[in-house]
């Protein structure tokens, strides 16, 4: 971090937000930790905070700061130690035809749309939570969530054909790719889009020479979170230091 970034780093405060529904784990109030004021926070500085924990909703930079509860775990993979498992592979295969774009992190309709429609389909049967209300009440919504940054943030388009398939928002670190928000095309049952979404975004880390991806937050109990235990060597930063598993 340079010297005009760790001054702004001195200047940020950090707050403990009021108590609302965990998104994850049923029956359960959560608080976050955020940064403030998000306009000081560049890039630099927050590749810092993403090491320390820290993710990003919008402008809104911060990590889970729950009373008698430490369930939610910041992991990330080392892209150049990564091995593709079997079934990994098979969905690289079956994807590969894909075309990816990479664009500004703008509202576009047709991305609204599938966004919508991704929603719709994995959150129909869930109670409304925060964090779910957050991401699905309209347009405005939807900018705030994903298209609000003050960091360097990316979204890429993949179609097959002239075929929107699948949309993933990313930032882009000093040390590594952040893997912000996925939405793809839930009508397609026997597709492996996030599995190939993850792929991608280390071969991507890999162009770039940047040595993480990072994957926001693993809960042991949440069905959620799973997938991210079949990337290995997976590491997770517990009691301020990250360890592989």
């Amino acid at each position: 971090m340079n010297e005009a970034s760790a001054s702004v780093h001195q200047s940020l405060h950090f707050y403990i937000s009021g108590g609302y529904a965990c998104g994850y784990l049923s029956n359960k109030e959560a608080q976050s930790l955020i940064a403030a004021p998000p306009h000081l926070i560049d890039v630099p500085l927050y590749s810092k905070l993403v090491q320390q924990g820290f993710r990003r909703s919008g402008l809104f930079v911060y990590k889970p700061h729950c009373d008698n509860c430490q369930a939610c775990v910041p992991v990330r993979l080392g892209v150049n130690e990564f091995k593709a498992r079997r079934s990994q592979k098979r969905a690289h295969t079956q994807h590969q035809q894909l075309s990816a774009t990479v664009l500004p992190a703008n509202f576009h309709e047709e991305h609204f749309a599938l966004y919508t429609s991704y929603q719709q389909a994995r959150h129909a049967m869930q109670s409304s939570t925060q964090e779910n209300k957050a991401e699905t009440d309209d347009a405005e919504q939807y900018r705030h969530f994903l298209c609000k940054s003050h960091v360097e943030t990316v979204l890429v388009e993949f179609r097959a054909g002239d075929q929107l398939k699948m949309v993933s928002v990313i930032d882009v670190l000093s040390d590594g790719l952040s893997a912000v928000y996925t939405f793809y095309d839930t009508h397609d049952k026997k597709a492996s889009y996030g599995t190939y979404n993850i792929l991608w975004q280390i071969a991507w880390a890999k162009t770039l020479n940047l040595p993480y991806l990072y994957l926001g937050y693993w809960i042991k109990d949440s069905q959620k979170m799973a997938y991210k235990q079949n990337f290995q060597p997976l590491e997770k930063r517990i009691n301020s230091q990250w360890r592989k598993d």
